[in-house]
Order: C-alpha cells, then structure tokens, then sequence
C-alpha cells in the first residue's frame, strides 16, 4: 500500500535532514540530486523545514552561481546546545558545542583524590556550568559523559568499581539535577574514543577494528561490521585484567595488577624507560593530563628518528640503532604485541589502531614495531595504525554520541 502524503512528507523530511546531518550545508540542486526528488518536493521540503526552525539560509556556492539554485541549507546550529565531558580518575575536561559540532567553550579541572564526593561532583558540575554560561549557552539540551569503568548496556549506568572514586558514579545525578532538562548519558572513555576514531580518526575505512588504549591504563574497544560491541556486562575490552606472560603474578576479579595493565599502563612504560636510562630525557607532557609515559615515548621516537638522520650531537647512543631510545621502543611494542595478539587471534579485526596518548605519542614508529611482532605470532594478518586523535578522542566520541542523539530527538533521524 502506497504511503499517504504525510508520511511521504515525513519520510522525504527525514532523508533531507540526515543528508545535512552528514554532509553539511547543501543547495536545494545538491539536495535533489542525492535524494533523487523532484525539484518541486524538494522546495517543497526546504520551505517546510524552513518554516519549522529546522533548516536555514546558510549562504551561497560561490560568486558565478548568483540565484536560487546557489542558496545553501543547513541545519540550525543554534536550536540545541550540548556538553561532551572526559571524566579521568582525577579530573575532568568540558566542551560545549551548538548542534553542527562546533565548538563554543571548552574548559578542565583537577579533582585531587582527598577532596571527597560531595566537592568533587560539586566542582565538575561547576565547571560544566561555568563553560555553559562562556559558551553562551541559557540551556543545555544533552550532555555525553565519556569515564572509565563498566557501563550497563541496559540500565546506561556505571557499575560500581573499587577502583574508581565514588564521585564517578555520583556525577551523573549532580549533572541531571543541575541541568533537569537536559539527556546525560555516559559511555565507556574507550569506546567513545573508537567511535571518534572511527567516524573522525585513523578507522573511517575500517568497519572492523579495535582499538587499543594506551593511556594512564590500558583498554580496548571492538568495533565489528561498523557495531560497536559491548558485552552482555558492559565489560568488553578490559584487556587491563588480561592474564600475560612477564608481569610476576595474576590479575584478580577486583585489581588487573599482574595482567597486562602491569606492562603497558602508564607507570609501567615509565618504569620501563628509566630501565633503559632514558630517565634523563627532557621529556615535558603536552597537557597537565598527559601521562608521563606519553612524553617519554615521544621523546624516546624523537631522539631515535633523529639518529636515524644523522642529527648526532645532543643526540649521542640514545638516537642510534641498539642504543636506549631503540631498545626502549623494542621493549614496549613486545609488551604492547602481547596483548594485541591475544585480541587479534579470538576476534581478526584486520585492524587495530594504538589509541590513547601514548598510541598517539609513539606514532608510527610505534605502530611498525608492534605490527612486525604481530605478523611473527599472530596468524592473522593485521594491521596496525597509531591513533590520530590521542586523548583527545574521548572528547570527541562523547560529542558525537551527544550530537547524534540531540539530532535524533529534534529532527526523528538516525545515523544510518
């Protein structure tokens, strides 16, 4: 049975919007040509979602296509404001964006360890609120929380975990009551940052992949056939609590001391580096979040490409082959191999992409030496890519997941 006029309206609706969701301010003639309408159901719609506040002039394709035919759409960035949050075991980071993206504020915040629940979810909130009000934000209409720990695919909540601060857990209700009219949700930092990666980052070819993060701890996130998969517990990729060889002992239900969070979080590479006398490299972290690890595997690839190019002097046998800078990185991509050929050899993801600061700090350089280790004891063949987006990627994951589910609610489109 054909459809009725006004659920053709909607549908037709509905396609425009998520084409302009997807591809940015079009001209009535691109809309036509990618939706295959006619030319007047196209005007049709364009008036139409003019009208409702949905769509707006956006300007013209260029000086030589003066007309109606050069007028570009797009959606209304202003109709709804949002917050995407990265919640770290001792601080936050905050930005606001209008409803294209675009970025209005953005803010941080240390949360030391000894403040206790109730001032720390104060002090978040706050920070929330102070960038809002910067961004010229009256309201906020959602906000996306990226945090580590276990997130229940069903209820949408944090699992309680020993190894977090209860303020974590607290966040989400201080936001909600600060913000009543506002969608909160929260997801994995992890995989937020593999849906960045993927949609923005090093995977946007990959509909199969995971992503290894490599950060103050260690995580992973599976994405298979372009689905990000989380468990029947919320619990997949704590590749922290995997069981390897050389850590000295075992991990346990409540603590991944001894599994492979004991080779490649960030105190562990730190260790590492002082073991091969790099203590003494000037290295400075990017950001008061980076993790010192980061900054020592930058510095060790810096000081190891320039010996490779004959940039001696300061450099010395910290830049030369088989010297410290070079059996550090040995050293760390076996331990990074370890973990990764356990992931490659049950799911042959085909890809997987070294994320977090210290993926994004060792490069390529990094990603080479990790994927030659995997070709000699993984029997799948895969690909690995540093990460293009580093930390930095689990704010751009919770403002995607924010955007997309502001737009879902006001315009009824789902990213296809």
């Amino acid at each position: 049975m054909p459809a009725s006029p006004s659920t053709a309206r909607a549908i037709n609706d509905r396609l425009a919007l998520r084409l302009l969701q997807n591809e940015g301010p079009l001209t009535a003639g691109q809309l036509k040509q990618l939706t295959g309408l006619s030319r007047p159901t196209v005007a049709d719609l364009v008036e139409r979602l003019t009208a409702a506040g949905l769509i707006e002039l956006a300007g013209e394709t260029g000086e030589q296509r003066r007309g109606p035919n050069a007028k570009l759409y797009a959606i209304v960035a202003g109709r709804a404001q949002l917050a995407a949050l990265d919640v770290r075991t001792e601080g936050v980071a905050v930005l606001v964006s209008d409803l294209v993206g675009r970025v209005l504020a953005e803010a941080s915040v240390p949360i030391g360890g000894d403040l206790g629940t109730g001032p720390a979810v104060e002090q978040a909130v706050t920070l929330v609120e102070r960038t809002a009000k910067e961004a010229g934000a009256d309201r906020l209409h959602t906000v996306g929380i990226g945090a580590p720990g276990l997130i229940d695919p069903v209820s949408g909540e944090l699992h309680d975990s020993s190894g977090l601060p209860e303020w974590h857990r607290r966040l989400v209700a201080g936001l909600q009551e600060r913000f009543p009219r506002a969608r909160v949700s929260v997801e994995n930092e992890t995989n937020l940052a593999a849906l960045a990666e993927q949609r923005e980052g090093v995977a946007r070819d990959r509909d199969t992949f995971v992503l290894l993060w490599l950060g103050h701890g260690t995580g992973a996130a599976v994405v298979l056939d372009g689905a990000l998969r989380r468990g029947a517990s919320g619990g997949t990729g704590e590749i922290g609590f995997l069981p390897v060889p050389g850590t000295g002992g075992l991990p346990s239900a409540t603590d991944c001391e001894g599994g492979f969070h004991s080779l490649a979080g960030s105190a562990a590479i730190t260790a590492l580096a002082y073991e091969h006398g790099l203590a003494a490299l000037p290295a400075t972290p990017a950001t008061p979040d980076e993790p010192m690890a980061a900054a020592l595997v930058r510095e060790a690839v810096r000081r190891y490409g320039a010996g490779e190019t004959g940039e001696t002097g300061e450099v010395g046998e910290a830049g030369e082959a088989g010297g410290p800078a070079d059996r550090f990185l040995d050293v760390l991509a076996d331990r990074i191999a370890l973990g990764a050929a356990s992931v490659v050899a049950v799911l042959d993801p085909g890809c997987v992409v070294l994320g977090g600061e210290v993926g994004q700090a060792g490069g390529p350089e990094l990603a080479v030496r990790v994927g030659e280790r995997l070709r000699r004891t993984a029997p799948l063949p895969t690909e690995v890519r540093p990460s293009g987006l580093g930390g930095g990627a689990v704010l751009r994951g919770a403002l995607l997941t924010a955007r997309e589910s502001a737009q879902e609610e006001l315009f009824g489109v789902r990213r296809p």
